[in-house]
């Protein structure tokens, strides 16, 4: 999974952060690789659904649901995503 992540390039993890902040409705410095949308950013559900649309909207992916469940953090974001464009 790491090598996958190291994949994205600094532009394209900056996007996907904007992306996520953005629906999060949080400023940039508030969210790290590693915090937790549900717990630490209070997201319910529909702010996942609505991260996994904007990928697939902004980036032309076409991301399964059950991704959801790995996308805790922007680092299970950036895999999804790395992942998709990957294929």
């Amino acid at each position: 999974m790491t090598t996958q992540i190291a994949d994205l390039s600094t532009e394209r993890k900056a996007e996907i952060k904007e992306i996520v902040c953005d629906i999060l409705e949080l400023e940039l410095d508030e969210v790290t690789d590693v915090s937790l949308f549900k717990e630490e950013h209070d997201a319910d559900s529909l702010r996942t659904i609505e991260i996994l649309a904007s990928m697939e909207r902004n980036f032309g992916l076409v991301l399964e649901q059950a991704e959801l469940s790995r996308m805790v953090n922007l680092a299970g974001v950036y895999a999804v995503v790395a992942e998709a464009e990957g294929k």
